[in-house]
């Protein structure tokens, strides 16, 4: 058994605390937490939250929940975030009063725009002036402290006694794991955690306070949606946010076979459906590629399961003209929809809304859909790249030379670079690939891959990260958290040396007002000096390689590293890559005005 089998974590185990019959509000807090069943609690130390602290550590024993510790309060809900990513449950991030919700903000849209459901716990300083100390409680103490983050929550509460405390808990749980999913805050007075209880606090009966299960369509509807699609001749599916769930990945591959649909799928989201299926229809993207583009403009009948951006994918494939396809929209997203933010996208042409997730709605469908006749032509086998022995690496070579020293072994790639395209590695798996961070959230990404590799810690899957150097660069410190824990991973820098998004967008401007687009990359590159990013992962307990800049180096190395990670050890490997996208990424950049 290697030590990656192991699925629990690095535990710091405190000394036996001597029996007391006392009472404390925040051990009520703690006894919810376990109730709760959430595993472990991230977090940075704050004075806001001493009393939960405590608590967790002396009346729980630092156990169910466990205390893992961050360097930064971002990353601390990023890791949640991870987390939720592939077990689909969420953990809490506990962060310090108004300083700490702002340091973990960033993080907590990501969450919010990827859907995904985290448990923020929160404390100000005491809310009764009185009992405020000089200077610092001041500062820590705001008038309504989830205003902060009130626009990308889906709910928030100041409880001011135990029993609101622990009923905000079960809401926050219960609201938090609801699709849409997504992130929730709890504040609590560091006054209250502090008070005395004078009995211990009633514990309500949690299987009384889940999530409800998932929503299904009218039977009217899913009726209209089957029939459609089995007369249509040319149907598409458009498989977008979906679960984790293997019974839902069979159910959309047999959807798919019934009605010979051609599939999409998006590369901003968690794999949907297997990219080497014969209908699968064109490699994924952040943006349609004139393949897909094509293959969608020609349906007659799209299925969209939840596709991200539904309105704006339609308008790629029909270049501002009228969408002659009949629409069928599966998702229940309009729920998180607000005035605040716009990452609900525009809106899109629906002729039959199916009020749902997309798991129950397939489950349906695969009910009543009818076998077409008709069949998609089975496309050819995609070539085998050719990978030089030796030379200079670029993303596209970084890719093979990782596909074959990976061969058969079960792999899960958690997070990828803007740089990938979908023709470069194929999922047959929904946990093969977990998608992107939602917001847009540069530094996510290294805690973001230690959350997933947390879930994935004790399964035969290899965790693997391949995250671009600004987003390394402004989240590394997160990795100090993974070898403290001892979360093993493969991390891998496509280190381009450059903020190399920015160089086209400047690229772009520059060609439109007829100046040098030579000047592209002053205040882009990370050089003079080049960042020694393997220095900043050994600091931190890493073992780490690089910079690599030969392809026949990588290929010598990977071996070693794969099998240093199976065995329990945190990887990192610096990897200079030449700057460069794939054409529909490149394009995708273009504003509407350029």
């Amino acid at each position: 058994m290697t030590a990656s089998s192991v699925a629990s974590v690095r535990r710091d185990i405190p000394l036996s605390s001597p029996a007391d019959k006392t009472a404390w509000c925040s051990d009520a807090i703690a006894d919810t937490l376990r109730a709760m069943d959430i595993p472990y609690v991230l977090l940075n130390p704050g004075a806001s939250f001493r009393g939960l602290h405590d608590s967790i550590v002396n009346h729980l024993g630092n156990e169910r929940p466990q205390m893992i510790v961050v360097l930064h309060e971002e990353h601390a809900v990023a890791i949640a975030h991870g987390y939720a990513k592939v077990a689909g449950r969420p953990l809490a991030a506990i962060l310090h009063s108004n300083v700490g919700l702002m340091h973990g903000s960033m993080a907590i849209f990501d969450a919010w725009v990827d859907r995904v459901p985290v448990i923020v716990l929160g404390a100000t300083g005491p809310v009764d002036a009185a009992k405020r100390r000089p200077w610092i409680d001041w500062i820590h103490t705001a008038q309504d402290q989830a205003a902060l983050v009130r626009h990308f929550i889906k709910w928030d509460a100041q409880p001011a006694s135990i029993g609101a405390a622990q009923e905000a808990m079960l809401r926050a749980n219960q609201i938090a794991t609801t699709a849409p999913q997504g992130p929730v805050y709890i504040c609590f007075d560091a006054a209250l955690q502090e008070s005395r209880l004078t009995e211990k606090a009633f514990m309500p009966e949690l299987s009384r306070y889940r999530a409800p299960p998932s929503a299904r369509p009218a039977d009217k509807l899913i009726l209209q949606a089957a029939a459609l699609l089995s007369k249509a001749q040319r149907p598409v599916i458009l498989a977008g946010r979906v679960s984790r769930d293997e019974m839902g990945w069979r159910q959309r591959i047999q959807l798919a076979e019934t009605l010979n649909a051609e599939v999409l799928t998006d590369l901003k989201v968690g794999c949907a459906f297997p990219t080497d299926h014969a209908l699968h229809a064109a490699p994924a993207g952040h943006f349609l590629n004139p393949a897909a583009k094509q293959v969608l403009r020609s349906a007659d009948v799209v299925l969209s399961l939840d596709w991200l951006d539904l309105a704006g994918t339609l308008k790629q494939a029909w270049e501002g003209e009228v969408v002659g396809s009949t629409i069928i929209q599966v998702s229940v997203d309009h729920y998180s929809h607000n005035g605040w933010s716009m990452d609900h996208q525009g809106l899109p042409p629906v002729d039959l809304f199916l009020l749902s997730e997309p798991e129950p709605a397939v489950e349906l469908l695969n009910l009543h859909v009818k076998p077409r006749s008709s069949r998609v032509q089975n496309r050819l086998p995609k070539p085998a790249m050719d990978v030089p022995a030796h030379g200079a690496l670029t993303v596209p070579i970084l890719a093979g030379v990782l596909r074959r020293a990976i061969g058969g072994q079960k792999t899960c790639l958690m997070r990828l670079p803007l740089s990938w395209s979908g023709d470069l590695w194929d999922f047959r798996h929904p946990l093969d690939f977990l998608g992107y961070d939602g917001g847009g959230g540069i530094g996510s990404g290294p805690g973001m891959a230690i959350g997933s590799a947390l879930a994935l810690k004790g399964t035969d899957r290899l965790p693997v990260a391949v995250i671009g150097d600004g987003d390394y660069l402004m989240g590394v410190n997160a990795l100090w958290t993974a070898a403290n824990a001892q979360i093993p991973m493969l991390m891998i820098v496509c280190n381009n040396r450059s903020f190399f998004n920015d160089e086209v967008h400047q690229e772009r401007v520059a060609g439109q007002r007829n100046r040098p687009t030579e000047n592209r990359w002053i205040g882009q590159r990370i050089t003079n000096p080049a960042p020694d990013l393997a220095s900043m992962a050994r600091a931190q307990g890493w073992t780490a390689f690089g910079p690599i800049e030969d392809a026949g180096e990588f290929a010598q190395l990977l071996p070693g590293a794969i099998a240093a990670v199976k065995n329990g050890s945190m990887v990192v490997i610096d990897v200079v890559v030449q700057a460069g996208y794939s054409p529909s990424m490149t394009a995708g950049l273009t504003r509407s005005d350029d």
